[in-house]
């Protein structure tokens, strides 16, 4: 009898910490989740305790094991996915960040990044890393920090201050200081990595004067990096898997093939494509990014990334108490035929592709006399099937390709009538994957192909299945008719914050 063999991933979000223990068979044996809290020091600004992110990574990695009663000797491996680009610094001596994690929410930077464009760097930024220029990735962050510690420009220099995203953070906790890592899928969310040449960029860095003493080594995203000190499991395991959240969901997703598309539905919600070993170069607001490195073979996605989407349900719930719990949005939405003319464009911290508008704010628009609160509940949750268009829009026209169904996952997806109206509006189906966590899922997968519990991607596309289809039932003059009005709400959104 052969001895059931586990990988252990674990998923660093924005919100909270996602545990998986995942068997051979690619079925999700254990769960457990812990939630993380944001800081909100003034309008605008998003931080995080890092060393709180790490407390809750390993309280959640020993709950899902604990829940299996399973010997720690039978997982085999460990994979790590993150919220990208938020940026912590620490002291490489004792360990301790030096100030809060900068979430990659947070536009603090939105000025730094205005002085970048005022000094010609958006070409170069997006011809060696896909990205455009926006406080969203983490050099300015990175920059800002270094300007707001005492020394931190000297103490980054001589190398006593190391930088990374939550994944580098992480390994170099679990290692106990011994190893400085991230992947490429990380590093190209930093606005310093060069995509083509896959190495940081003197350039780059030059812009914003960031020493390269403070940067991690860049590795594939399956990778034998380091292990764990025992005395966090009271074993060493290995750390073989890393990639960036929606990266990893891609790769949970089995998108192993071009024009392979997902999308997650969190806190934001994140639509990427596969194109292969091209480098897709967007012209119409999307990002290059890399989805991930296997061996010495690259593959590369366009990524449009919508800032609120489940925030905007948050915001429902918790600031206007027009729902007491985010399932009851469904509800309440049903509560009305339609929207009664209201739009809502939840432009809370600007907006993300295909705009990149830092100065767009919320706005709700079309309001009578007879809106209630179903209408702006229903608006709300419309709103997000609206911005995944605008960014699937102009995705298929930039990869001349065509988009022929979107597999989902994430907290959104228990939605239905949010998935049938995905499903309207877009034209097209909407696969709903069985297993929910694939952020967490691929970068499991990740770690097992590094330590052979799977041999290649073939084997894992067929532990993959769809639990779901919603088919699209709007006529197409009527789903051009809505988003034509949401067109025209959104650009009521625009700059509003300038001053």
């Amino acid at each position: 009898m052969s001895i059931q063999k586990y990988i252990l991933a674990i998923d660093e979000g924005t919100t909270g910490t996602t545990s998986l223990l995942i068997n051979a068979d690619g079925q999700v044996v254990s769960k457990a989740y812990q939630e993380v809290h944001p800081i909100y020091p003034q309008p605008g600004w998003v931080e995080q305790d890092a060393e709180e992110l790490f407390q809750k990574a390993i309280a959640g990695a020993h709950e899902a094991v604990l829940k299996t009663g399973i010997e720690i000797s039978a997982i085999k491996g460990i994979g790590i996915t993150n919220q990208r680009e938020t940026t912590v610094i620490w002291d490489r001596y004792t360990g301790k960040p030096v100030r809060n994690a900068i979430v990659w929410q947070c536009r603090r930077t939105a000025a730094m990044c205005d002085e970048l464009k005022a000094r010609g760097y958006e070409k170069i930024v997006r011809e060696k890393t896909g990205l455009v220029i926006d406080a969203y990735f983490s050099a300015t962050k990175l920059r800002w920090i270094l300007d707001h510690i005492i020394d931190g420009q000297k103490r980054a220099e001589r190398g006593d201050l190391l930088f990374g995203t939550v994944d580098t953070w992480l390994v170099w906790n679990l290692t106990g200081g011994s190893v400085h890592v991230t992947d490429y899928s990380n590093a190209s969310r930093t606005m310093l990595f060069n995509i083509h040449t896959l190495q940081w960029d003197k350039e780059l860095l030059a812009m914003l004067n960031i020493p390269e003493a403070v940067l991690p080594k860049v590795l594939p995203s399956s990778y034998l990096y380091g292990e764990t000190i025992p005395n966090i499991f009271g074993t060493k395991l290995p750390i073989c898997g890393i990639a960036g959240d929606q990266q990893s969901a891609l790769f949970g997703q089995a998108c192993y093939k071009v024009s392979n598309a997902k999308n997650t539905y969190g806190t934001g919600c994140f639509i990427l494509l596969n194109t292969g070993n091209k480098a897709v170069v967007s012209k119409n607001g999307l990002i290059t990014t890399i989805a991930w490195g296997l061996g010495d073979q690259v593959t590369y996605a366009l990524e449009g990334s919508v800032f609120v989407t489940g925030a905007a349900i948050q915001w429902l719930r918790d600031e206007l108490k027009l729902i007491s719990t985010s399932a009851e949005s469904e509800v309440i939405a049903n509560s009305v035929p339609d929207n009664g003319g209201v739009y809502l464009v939840p432009a809370f911290v600007g907006l993300g592709a295909p705009y990149w508008d830092m100065y767009a704010r919320g706005t709700i628009i079309g309001i009578t006399r007879g809106t209630n609160k179903g209408h702006i509940v229903r608006a709300t949750l419309e709103a997000i099937a609206y911005q995944v268009r605008d960014v699937v829009n102009v995705m298929s026209k930039d990869a001349d390709m065509k988009i022929s169904s979107l597999r989902v996952d994430g907290g959104g997806t228990t939605n239905s009538l949010l998935m049938q109206f995905q499903a309207d509006i877009l034209g097209i189906p909407i696969e709903l994957t069985a297993i929910p966590d694939t952020t967490a899922l691929g970068a499991g997968y990740l770690a097992g192909l590094a330590v052979g519990v799977w041999q290649d991607t073939d084997e894992i596309a067929r532990k993959r299945f769809t639990s779901r289809t919603f088919s699209p039932k709007m006529s197409e003059d009527q789903r051009e008719e809505l988003y034509h009005r949401w067109k025209r709400a959104v650009e009521r959104s625009r700059n509003w914050a300038v001053e």
